[in-house]
């Protein structure tokens, strides 16, 4: 497709418009995340080449990670701040790398209020944040008024460096969103009480950058457009915030879904696209300047039509630019099928934070680590890869990006391996693209993708190829248990490949990532079309935002299935399971009645059930069926019977390692095999 008709696909998405005193060369916004790479000895070095690959893949808007106007406002200690005395070089050589291809950039100025996690913690009011220990000490007018002269000393700071404005982060439960909403603001002096008091911090911040800077420093409003914690704010509260910081002197609002503490998840997998566009619509309606929808936006038609609908002016994708630096540019030649997409898994970029890593993306190992992958060509090399899960396809696709010759060996008659299971999994539908993705990938290199090959040893004469890699993945471990091979057990593998009709009655053996999916792919119920509207009954989402914070009675979905998990261990079950994503998966399934048993002892399976003894008590679950997912084991056959010949061979993923369905480590693996070759 040329560019041409790629604009006929994605008219507005492509078109430019001017915000403020700016002209922006289409609607496509990088949005902000924590990524750590502020927090390096050298902080210019790795966020250069990060943003710098955004912007010259076609991003209209860049906005970083957020820096504190002053120490309380940290989000940790050592967390980025600028401040008087702060060093801006950094700062300007990332501003110049974005503007040589085109972009504009903002520096988002971030007070975390009650959300820090360190010993100056301060707040509007003494009230503790549930997820977090610290309880903040409640500001003073004075410090007040100083800290509305940090951000203001934080933005010009920000325009000596060279940034052509500031997102001022006023949503997601930070301090400036603690302000605005009656459940974080119990003052009685001019700060708190009546909408006009809660909302003087947030107006006296844009009222003064916007004098001290003038009418060419971009000001942008990051706004909460739906709260989702109870004695949020209002419909009403937030339109009168809207109207009062736009006539403070912003240019445009961006917009924030829910806070960190929300018990309604936002930007996982589970979330279908574009599900909180109603309040970014809503909120259109009210202000008179550009606005920005944000969260679950992952593929150029799905930000095309909000954009037709009316819904917004721009489109804010944070994640989406981790996993593909290039989907601009890929929309503006007409290629969405090249895009790397975005699968909201959250495991390497909001897990890798939680766990004061560096971010980086599932199916994109190059980001934010850019500088360490030499992008030279190498000598071409004969690649034999026995196996096509993420691994296999992972290594495959990126060694015949770099001119290598790579002969695909699959054993059945289709690319995936693994990704089936997944893909099988309701709410994690999104993985259809990273196998769309990988395979156009193979498609456009030319491959040569041989089906229904068992490969043997006999496959592989000395010298026939440079390098054998051995992505075979991996095999179910089958338990010892009295009875294991009773009719009514069934192998995870059976279940999420259809294989098995499974009863009303059912035991899962294994609380891994892979058990709780069988137990969400047991108890969920398809509603089509009507997905979104479910997932906002499910989680009593008010979309009228008539209610406080937008919330109403939840309608958790009925299971057509009894389930109950069983693990050995005394832990809590689920505790493996994604930081950020496990308690949207534990708490969905409490809501359809599973339930989950720790320290089982198994005695063995007969026409009665599974008998088990906890904490002395024997005990039988009468289950229609049990389902095994006692974990894997490495799938090494291949290997051991080259490593019998004399060949050499490197394996990946699930057959060098066996732990769940690990796709992280099995793309990271295979792409990074494929640079050192």
């Amino acid at each position: 497709m040329s560019p041409s008709s790629a604009h006929k696909l994605y008219p507005i998405l492509l078109s430019p418009l001017r915000v403020g005193a700016h002209t922006l060369r289409n609607r496509v916004i990088m949005g902000s995340m924590h990524t750590r790479l502020e927090h390096e000895s050298e902080p210019d070095k790795r966020q250069r080449a990060f943003y710098g690959a955004r912007a010259k893949g076609g991003a209209a808007l860049i906005i970083t990670g957020g820096f504190s106007p002053n120490e309380a406002g940290r989000l940790e200690p050592g967390g980025p701040t600028l401040m008087a005395g702060d060093d801006l070089a950094p700062h300007r050589t990332v501003v110049d790398e974005v503007h040589k291809h085109g972009a504009k950039i903002l520096m988002q100025i971030l007070h975390s209020g009650r959300y820090a996690k360190h010993d100056n913690i301060v707040g509007v009011s003494s009230i503790r944040s549930p997820i977090n220990p610290r309880v903040p000490r409640p500001m003073t007018n004075e410090e007040i008024d100083a800290t509305i002269d940090d951000f203001v000393k934080t933005a010009v700071l920000a325009s000596q460096a060279g940034y052509d404005g500031v997102e001022i982060m006023g949503s997601e439960g930070y301090l400036i969103n603690q302000f605005t909403a009656p459940r974080t603001n119990d003052r009685t002096d001019r700060w708190g009480g009546s909408v006009e008091n809660r909302n003087r911090f947030s107006v006296e911040i844009v009222r003064r950058i916007r004098a001290t800077l003038g009418p060419d420093f971009l000001v942008m409003y990051r706004i909460s457009a739906i709260d989702l914690v109870e004695r949020g704010s209002t419909a009403d509260e937030i339109d009168q915030l809207a109207l009062a910081v736009q006539a403070a002197g912003a240019d445009i609002f961006n917009t924030g879904i829910g806070w960190h503490e929300a018990p309604v998840p936002t930007i996982a997998f589970s979330v279908p696209r574009a599900a909180f566009s109603f309040a970014v619509r809503r909120l259109r309606k009210v202000v008179s300047i550009p606005i920005v929808a944000s969260n679950r936006i992952n593929m150029p038609d799905v930000a095309e039509n909000l954009l037709a609908d009316g819904a917004c002016d721009f489109v804010s994708m944070a994640r989406p630019m981790l996993a593909d630096p290039d989907f601009v540019l890929k929309a503006q030649e007409g290629r969405p099928e090249d895009i790397n997409t975005c699968i909201a898994c959250n495991q390497a970029c909001l897990d890798f934070i939680f766990s004061d890593r560096t971010a980086t993306c599932l199916v994109n190992p190059r980001a934010c680590r850019e500088t360490e992958f030499d992008e030279a060509p190498r000598q071409p090399k004969r690649i034999a890869v026995i196996g096509s899960g993420p691994a296999g396809l992972a290594v495959t696709s990126t060694a015949a990006a770099r001119g290598h010759q790579v002969t695909l060996l699959e054993e059945h008659d289709k690319l995936g391996g693994q990704i089936h299971l997944a893909r099988r999994v309701p709410g994690k539908t999104e993985f259809n693209e990273m196998l769309r993705y990988f395979i156009r990938q193979i498609e456009r290199a030319k491959v040569d993708v041989r089906f229904g090959v068992r490969a043997t040893a006999d496959d592989f004469a000395p010298g026939a190829y440079d390098r054998i890699v051995i992505a075979t993945g991996i095999l179910p471990r089958k338990p010892d248990i009295e009875g294991i091979d009773h009719p009514s057990v069934v192998s995870y593998l059976d279940v999420l490949l259809g294989r098995v009709a499974v009863g009303k009655r059912v035991a899962i053996i294994g609380t891994g990532g892979i058990g709780y999916d069988v137990a969400e792919f047991l108890t969920h119920v398809d509603h089509g079309e009507n997905a979104v509207d479910h997932f906002l009954n499910e989680y009593g989402i008010d979309t009228s935002i008539t209610a406080p914070g937008g919330l109403k009675a939840a309608q958790p979905a009925s299971s057509p299935r009894q389930v109950t998990l069983f693990q050995r261990r005394q832990s809590r079950p689920g505790e493996r399971l994604g930081v950020s994503t496990g308690w949207i998966l534990r708490n969905r399934l409490r809501g359809r009645g599973v339930t989950a048993i720790g320290g089982a002892v198994y005695e063995k399976i007969d026409d009665h059930g599974l008998h088990y003894v906890v904490d002395g008590d024997r005990k039988v679950f009468a289950a229609d069926n049990i389902v095994i997912c006692a974990g894997q084991l490495p799938n090494t056959a291949l290997a051991d019977e080259l490593k019998r010949r004399g060949l050499e061979a490197t394996c990946i993923g699930g057959a060098e390692r066996a732990e769940e369905l690990d796709a992280l480590r099995a793309i990271q693996q295979g792409v990074r095999l494929a640079y050192d070759l």
